[in-house]
């Protein structure tokens, strides 16, 4: 689901009209599988007060969602583009709230959440894209449970002060709270709406994961982090390799002079792009003879946008004043100071451009993204060019190897200008060559296929052990020192009625004692049981570290489990118990497990909805008795404790106790998202069994976990061989 469908309507002179796709990396990237998975897309089709029947499109289904004038007035340009859209972009341009906006919102949203809950299959995944849309997660959510739904915001999340402004603040969050999987550009963007949710809900956060009250007073696992969108890599440079685009190339060069260095600036003409900031510095040069305008020329194309919302009219305004002092006052016949373009321009033009700029500007003062600065590294297949990028565009915190400014800084953006204008040519080559990997190993293909992994990557999991993961394994069994972290319940045994009658599944034990006996590797079990229970039903060799309870107890080459509780905590236990005693005792099935910080109500064995029922109730209760339990919610069970620690936490310490250079975690539950969130970049996370997750692997059950670990036995050895020869 998106605002806009992926195809334009068109009509011919002779009235004939026709759906031509738009061109664009999203549709580039989601066609092939919505060809594949019979998807459907749901979208306004651009044309307002007019309804189109759903049709086919290259194998996609089309939904069409009508738009009258008012809804285009005050639900896009109002609401969307002239409230949300300054908010989230730093308050650059000062926002507007009006509630008839809103209610225009809320009337759109509904009606694109009710035209995709029509269409979607029983068990389906909905993938709703962009701020237009932040409520249909949510409605999406309470009309059709079965669905699984990710929502991906393509522009930046501000920070709670900046946000909180938005008299509908609660509204918005809750509407994407109805998703599974909220994805953002960035770290910070993720960052701030977690906060945001603290704040405003005080639901509890750990890492990226969120847990959500649902209707029944469940838990619900939300998981909130970044997917830093790309472009369709190839597809630039094949363009750029084309004979004519090469001799465009050579054609913008010669019409604007020859000049020795071109500079380029691409954006839609908005306030967050920084266009002013780029003239300003530029000029500045030109004034103080740093530059000459018959050296270096801009070319700035400014492609229009909003052109009905008030604050990009004084836009315009501003920067085409500008632009005609700048060139007054510095171009010479033949040499223009800055070549100024208000329109857009075909793909082909703009690669000839790319390829004819020697120094690439993207000077934004707030962007989600910024993919120009991704398409004009792309292009570059000479391996030359210079990128000056925002510190504030999402693509800064991937392409490092950018000359990064403070567009905010005039001076900062100067000096860049000349580093970039008298960069040596071997220290160019350097720079786009790290900068290409990047864009060529993460292009829009892999942030689609990212996405959905996590998302749905569980919904059918297949037998055996993948063929990724043998990569990864083989990888990993190569790192100087090693940490092999697992969970036990789910993950090395199958989970069962009574968790004392747990075992690890055949293969486990002879695969940890042989990685054991390996050079460089430990060996750990974090378990949410306690550690004594762990241990019976475990039987671990002694050099395996072990934490229970979350973390709360440890053993961590030591002869006992080391654990302290203040004596507030243990009255906290002791209240603890009896409610969740009277509350088990009531309900057939419900029983307590004790742990060294905490208690478990299990209800794997109640009759349907009296488990729920008695997890309400227990937490209606102890919310008021003792409000500062953390609370987890795992396979029908809930988890109190009286001092707050996660699987992540332990896997920290371990990492810490170990000084493992890289580490493997494997899990199954919700409560192992809080360690696959702490995992770093070369690390490797195995989720077993389905549920959105941040595990970057995933295998079927505890049998393929067996043979994982054999595996990595077999690639270690290999590896430690290797080294003795």
């Amino acid at each position: 689901m998106s605002n806009r469908l992926p195809v334009d309507h068109e009509v011919a002179p002779d009235g004939t009209e026709s759906w031509r796709t738009s061109p664009g990396g999203l549709v580039t990237a989601l066609e092939p599988l919505m060809r594949e998975s019979e998807g459907a897309w749901v979208g306004w089709p651009g044309v307002a007060d007019r309804d189109f029947e759903p049709f086919s499109n290259d194998g996609i289904s089309i939904v069409p969602v009508r738009l009258s004038t008012q809804d285009v007035e005050f639900y896009y340009e109002g609401f969307s583009n002239d409230t949300l859209w300054p908010l989230y972009h730093d308050v650059i341009s000062p926002p507007s709230f009006h509630r008839e906006w809103w209610d225009s919102y809320v009337t759109v949203n509904k009606r694109f959440a009710a035209a995709a809950a029509a269409v979607a299959a029983p068990g389906a995944t909905v993938w709703v894209q962009d701020y237009q849309l932040q409520l249909v997660p949510r409605m999406l959510r309470d009309a059709r449970p079965d669905l699984v739904i990710g929502f991906f915001n393509h522009i930046p999340f501000p920070p709670y002060g900046i946000y909180s402004q938005l008299p509908w603040r609660k509204q918005i969050l809750d509407g994407l709270l109805g998703a599974d999987l909220i994805g953002f550009q960035r770290v910070a963007d993720a960052g701030n709406f977690s906060r945001a949710v603290r704040r405003l809900f005080g639901y509890p956060t750990r890492g990226t994961a969120i847990d959500v009250p649902d209707t029944a007073q469940h838990s619900r696992r939300v998981i909130a982090r970044h997917f830093p969108i790309s472009i369709d890599s190839a597809s630039f440079e094949e363009l750029a390799k084309r004979p004519d685009i090469q001799e465009r190339s050579r054609q913008i060069r010669e019409e604007l002079g020859n000049p020795k260095t071109i500079m380029l600036g691409v954006d839609r003409l908005d306030y967050t792009k920084g266009i002013g900031h780029r003239i300003k510095a530029y000029g500045e040069l030109l004034a103080e003879g740093s530059l000459s305008a018959e050296d270096v020329t801009l070319v700035q194309v400014a492609s229009p946008s909003r052109e009905r919302v008030a604050a990009y009219m004084d836009l315009r305004d501003e920067i085409e004043l500008a632009v005609g002092r700048l060139n007054g006052d510095h171009s010479t016949i033949g040499h223009p100071a800055i070549s100024y373009h208000h329109h857009g321009y075909p793909r082909e033009e703009m690669v000839a451009l790319y390829l004819s700029a020697d120094v690439m500007l993207v000077t934004a003062l707030r962007d989600g993204m910024n993919l120009v600065a991704k398409e004009y590294v792309a292009v570059r297949f000479d391996n030359d060019g210079v990128l000056v990028l925002s510190e504030f565009a999402g693509a800064s915190d991937e392409l490092k190897q950018a000359v990064l400014i403070n567009p905010h800084d005039i001076e900062d953006v100067k000096s860049a200008i000349l580093q970039a204008v008298n960069m040596p040519k071997r220290e160019r080559s350097r720079r786009m060559r790290a900068l290409r990997r990047k864009v060529f190993d993460n292009d829009v293909a892999a942030w689609s296929a990212s996405f959905l992994e996590t998302l749905t990557g569980g919904a059918k999991v297949a037998a055996g052990v993948p063929e990724n993961l043998v990569a990864g394994l083989r990888d990993l069994a190569s790192a100087p020192t090693l940490l092999v972290a697992l969970d036990f319940d789910g993950t090395l045994a199958p989970l069962v009625d009574e968790p004392e009658n747990a075992r690890a599944t055949e293969g486990v034990a002879e695969a940890v004692q042989r990685l054991l006996h390996l050079d460089g590797v430990r060996v750990a079990f974090v378990s949410g049981r306690a550690l004594v229970s762990l241990q019976h039903v475990a039987d671990p060799p002694d050099e395996v570290l072990l934490t229970g309870s979350h973390g709360i107890e440890v053993k961590l080459d030591t002869p006992t489990i080391e654990l302290s509780l203040v004596a507030a905590e243990l009255e906290q236990l002791e209240t603890l118990a009896r409610v969740l005693e009277r509350i088990a005792g009531s309900v057939a099935g419900a029983w307590v497990e004790r742990k060294p910080a905490g208690m478990v109500l299990h209800t794997r064995l109640t009759a349907l909805g009296e488990g729920d029922a008695a997890q309400r109730e227990a937490r209606s209760q102890l919310s008021e008795i003792l409000p500062t339990l953390t609370v987890r919610e795992g396979k029908n069970v809930l988890e109190f404790s009286v001092r707050s620690r996660t699987k992540g936490d332990a896997l920290e310490q371990l990492r810490a106790h170990t000084g493992a250079d890289r580490v493997m975690y494997a899990g199954d539950d919700v409560t192992d998202e809080d360690a696959f969130a702490v995992l770093r970049s070369d690390d490797l996370g195995l989720k077993i069994g389905p549920g959105a997750s941040l595990a970057g692997y995933r295998v079927q059950g505890p049998d393929e976990v067996a043979q994982v670990l054999a595996l990595l036995a077999d690639f270690r050895a290999a590896a430690v061989a290797a080294r003795t020869l």
